[in-house]
């Protein structure tokens, strides 16, 4: 595979504030850095255990590597126009290709495997974002944007949820279909709650995650959407839209990364130490470092 390389330009773009004194301890004034402007439109960053990141181009149908030697390589093409992403524990990079509405997990050598295809023989509407819990268990949202690609023209399925896919199983389950438009979504290390944004309603919502990995105790954590999310070692979450905004686990908003794009689909922490937040917006990828690592 033809690889091209790409090394991380400095470029201070950012502008970056803060709501309080202790919000100025999470990163470096101006320290943003832009990686590469040469997508369509980015989405689905995630991180493996060495702390390379991946994210995908999906209107490219191709997925992206910036590894911890700062070049950027084409990982993978024909991605089954991936969107979000994550890895499981063995390394295995676990996919939301939305081409068919599957869930795909692909190995170290690139072997792809169909994890979910239907929910009671009907296409979802499109899996978008996915995080797993310690068991393995894959939480993805179910909204439905209608791609050009697609031959259908209108959903299989009435509604649009968050599934829960059992490791192991073909069959998902429905752990909440209580949310307008579900989108971004990231659990908490200890496997206590989930958050699920929902762009229908501008609003981010946080659940208990019962034993049985059904979702209850539903409960308003912010008046904003989020495209994608993730967490930092201290409990701050960090949503997507128009810029970064950063929060405690209370709601109370500690920060915020302004980024020269139409909008920032995706985010996740990377590098050797995982101090390193990668920004999937729009036609690029932007890089800054933080006085806090990743959790992922």
């Amino acid at each position: 595979m033809k690889k091209y390389f790409f090394f991380l330009a400095f470029s201070a773009l950012s502008t970056i504030s803060f709501a309080q004194s202790e919000g100025q301890n999470l990163f470096v004034q101006d320290s943003l850095k832009l990686i590469s402007s040469q997508f369509k439109f980015t989405e689905g960053a995630s991180v493996d255990k060495q702390g390379n990141v991946f994210f995908t181009d999906q209107p490219n149908d191709k997925i992206w590597k910036y590894g911890i030697d700062g070049k950027l390589s084409l990982y993978m093409d024909k991605s089954g126009r991936a969107n979000g992403t994550y890895f499981d524990k063995k390394g295995n990079l676990i996919v939301c290709a939305d081409e068919n509405n599957q869930i795909w997990s692909i190995d170290k050598n690139k072997k792809i495997k169909v994890l979910f295809s239907d929910y009671e023989g009907k296409k979802v509407n499109g899996p978008n974002d996915i995080w797993l819990d310690a068991k393995g268990g894959i939480y993805f949202t179910d909204p439905y944007y209608q791609r050009d690609y697609w031959t259908r023209k209108s959903p299989e399925i009435q509604g649009q949820k968050v599934y829960y896919l059992l490791k192991g199983k073909k069959e998902a389950i429905v752990v909440t279909d209580d949310i307008i438009k579900p989108n971004g979504i990231v659990g908490t290390p200890d496997g206590k709650f989930l958050y699920v944004a929902d762009m229908g309603a501008n609003k981010t919502y946080r659940y208990r995650i019962g034993t049985d990995a059904r979702l209850t105790d539903r409960q308003l954590f912010l008046n904003q959407h989020s495209d994608g999310m993730t967490l930092d070692s201290n409990g701050n979450i960090y949503v997507t839209g128009k810029g970064v905004n950063i929060y405690k686990a209370t709601g109370e908003k500690i920060g915020h990364i302004d980024i020269p794009e139409e909008w920032c689909g995706n985010i996740c922490f990377g590098g050797k130490d995982k101090n390193m937040l990668f920004i999937t917006a729009s036609k690029s990828l932007y890089v800054i470092p933080m006085n806090a690592k990743g959790v992922e």
